[in-house]
C-alpha cells in the first residue's frame, strides 16, 4: 500500500534538510520512498518555493505534473483565473476520488504558512512514526492521508503516470 505523507515543518528551511535522512532510512530498508516534494515558504515571500527530489525516488515517481498540480491547487488556487480555476476544480474532484481530498487540501493549505516548510512524501509499506523519529530538527506535525493501490492507479491514471517495471 502506497502512502502519501505531509510533514510540516516549523522553520521555512526545516523540509531542505531531510534528504539525508530520507537516504538513511531508505538504505536500512525502513521506508521506500516512490517519489518526494519539498515545499520551503520564507516568511519575506508570498508564495512558497517547490522542489521534487529526484535523487530520492525510483521507479514509482510520480511526474513533475502531478506535485505541480497539487501545490497549485494547495496554495496557488486564489491566484488562478476562472478558466483555469475551473479546470483544476475538476482535477480537484478526481483527486478527491484518491483520498486527496478538501480536507487534506484545507489542512495543509491552513499549516503550510509563510515562515514553515513541507515535506511531501509517497511511500511504500512505511511506518509514519519511524520516519518522525529520524527527520532532523524539532516539531515536524504529520499530516496523513492513506492510498490503497486501487487509489495509487487512479492517481497514476490521472496524471498518466505508468510506474517503469
Amino acid at each position: 500500500m502506497s502512502t502519501l505523507t505531509v510533514w510540516k515543518f516549523r522553520t521555512a528551511d526545516g523540509a531542505e534538510n531531510v534528504e539525508e535522512a530520507l537516504t538513511s532510512l531508505q538504505k536500512e530498508g525502513l521506508v521506500r520512498i516512490l517519489d518526494a516534494a519539498v515545499v520551503s515558504w520564507p516568511a519575506d515571500r508570498a508564495k512558497p518555493r517547490t522542489k521534487q527530489l529526484l535523487n530520492l525516488v525510483g521507479a514509482g515517481a510520480l511526474s513533475g505534473t502531478f506535485w505541480g498540480m497539487l501545490f497549485g491547487l494547495i496554495f496557488l488556487m486564489p491566484l488562478l483565473g476562472a478558466a483555469i480555476g475551473a479546470a483544476a476544480g475538476a482535477l480537484g474532484g478526481k483527486l478527491a476520488d484518491v483520498g486527496i481530498d478538501d480536507d487534506f487540501i484545507h489542512e495543509v493549505k491552513e499549516k503550510v504558512t509563510p515562515g514553515t516548510s513541507a515535506l511531501f512524501l509517497l511511500t511504500m509499506n512505511e511506518v509514519p512514526e519511524r520516519i518522525g523519529a529520524q527527520l532532523p530538527g524539532d516539531g515536524a506535525e504529520l499530516l496523513h492521508s492513506n492510498l490503497d493501490t486501487e487509489r495509487e492507479a487512479k492517481l497514476r491514471d490521472i496524471f498518466g503516470d505508468a510506474p517503469d517495471s
